[in-house]
């Protein structure tokens, strides 16, 4: 029997166009219908009210007891079993509170009920002679095989040298960080020691310091306050013969106008004249200026002088 796979697709295509428009039709239809109860005013708000399904709890207590009765085998002995049925604690009895969202306790009364429960199958287990600590030269298999131990170990070496990695890089950030920070803290310290040395010789050139601090290094000698006021100490005071010789030759201050008239005064002054200078006879064969060295000879007489040579 040949079917033709082409009419098997052109039918299920039919089909499912056929479905589509059903499902299409039927939405129209309700839509028209609630269309026609709108124009009429049979829709209003709380006519309609969505219908939820109301959840069922099955407390089966019949299969439950049926079903705890098979999983309970009272048949077979004690220690292929190994279960323990423990009465509550005193301490959780006399509890006034039972917070069961307080995790602390919930914990606790766990850790009480497995005491409990060990401290009454460890006897049964003594009584049937079965022992209950392992011998001192005992030697079990681990859990988990050597390969896997070994990938746990590489596990955490890469951890750690991950760490010690990140530790090393945070370290060099904030010595970076403290680097760049010494080095502002240093050329600002070096701007204002490049400014006071200039303000230092500003003052030196306008003779408002007498030395220049930062030449003798440690040693700073700056003025005092007394030398401040005008109170100089005279040790400090350095001689100037040439200002001493314009002093006395010019004046120090005051009129100048006929400063250089002669008055009985000036002319009675013989401080400048020494005798032993002034009584001395000049020397013969001395010439008051220069005496002369050999001069050059001029231009023709130098080219004669070479004419003859030749």
């Amino acid at each position: 029997m040949i079917i033709d796979t082409e009419a098997m697709a052109i039918m299920q295509e039919q089909v499912e166009s056929s479905a589509e428009s059903e499902s299409e039709e039927e939405l129209l239809d309700s839509d028209e219908e609630l269309q026609k109860a709108f124009a009429k005013g049979q829709l209003q708000s709380g006519t309609y009210k969505e219908i939820t399904k109301k959840e069922t709890f099955i407390n089966d207590v019949s299969g439950l007891e049926a079903k705890l009765k098979s999983i309970s085998k009272t048949d077979i002995a004690w220690l292929e079993r190994l279960d323990t049925t423990i009465s509550t604690a005193e301490e959780i009895e006399n509890e006034e509170e039972n917070n069961v969202h307080d995790d602390f306790k919930r914990e606790l009364k766990f850790y009480r009920q497995a005491e409990q429960s060990v401290k009454e199958a460890i006897p049964k287990l003594h009584r049937l002679k079965i022992p209950t600590k392992r011998p001192e030269d005992y030697f079990a298999q681990m859990v988990k095989s050597d390969g896997h131990m070994k990938l746990v170990r590489e596990k955490l070496l890469s951890k750690s040298l991950a760490t010690e990695r990140s530790e090393k890089a945070r370290k060099m950030r904030e010595l970076k960080k403290m680097g760049k920070k010494v080095q502002v803290e240093v050329l600002k310290s070096r701007q204002k020691d490049k400014r006071e040395m200039l303000e230092q010789v500003k003052k030196y050139r306008k003779g408002q310091q007498d030395k220049l601090d930062f030449l003798e290094g440690d040693k700073t000698t700056s003025k005092s306050t007394d030398a401040r006021k005008g109170k100089q100490n005279p040790k400090d005071i350095r001689s100037n013969k040439r200002r001493e010789w314009k002093n006395k030759k010019f004046g120090f201050g005051g009129q100048k106008k006929r400063s250089k008239g002669n008055t009985k005064d000036s002319y009675n002054d013989s401080r400048d004249y020494s005798a032993s200078k002034n009584s001395k006879a000049p020397k013969k064969g001395v010439s008051k200026g220069p005496k002369a060295k050999n001069a050059r000879p001029g231009k023709s007489k130098r080219q004669s002088m070479k004419a003859r040579k030749k």
